[in-house]
């Protein structure tokens, strides 16, 4: 069961409006989701240069920041980069750094039956490119 959140990223209860992320829900077990998330980005030759454990960060310093509220059973962002299109879109506007690395999330909230996975959406023109790559690598890590 895979749902494009169109008007905001309501499975993760923020107020970030649609084009400034796209995002999927899915029925597939959170286990399943990273490991088609890593699957999908090592099978175009990526290599993941950082995993960010948001989750357990968040549930680790909850108390020190005086909040009470659990947000994630689990999240994590997995950070990579591709020389090719990287190079190809710094190219055309050197200033395209400010996008690199790419991320993908992968969130759960508490109770929740479905598990959110995208990414932050990229501006009209060269980076469409890099849009289309992560899209697609989260439609392979979430096909059922």
């Amino acid at each position: 069961m895979k749902q494009l959140i169109t008007a905001a990223a309501l499975a993760l209860g923020t107020q970030a409006a649609a084009q400034d992320m796209v995002s999927y829900t899915t029925a597939l077990s959170y286990d399943d989701v990273t490991f088609g998330l890593e699957s999908a980005i090592t099978n175009r030759g990526l290599v993941i240069d950082h995993v960010s454990h948001v989750g357990e960060m968040l549930e680790r310093t909850r108390g020190d920041v005086g909040s009470d509220l659990v947000l994630f059973a689990r999240a994590q962002v997995f950070s990579f980069c591709s020389a090719k299109l990287s190079r190809q879109v710094m190219e055309a506007d050197p200033m395209n750094i400010a996008f690199c690395p790419y991320g993908i999330f992968v969130a759960q909230q508490p109770g929740a039956e479905y598990v959110t996975i995208g990414f932050r959406a990229f501006p009209e023109g060269d980076m469409q490119l890099i849009h289309d790559l992560l899209d697609g690598i989260v439609q392979e890590a979430i096909e059922e």
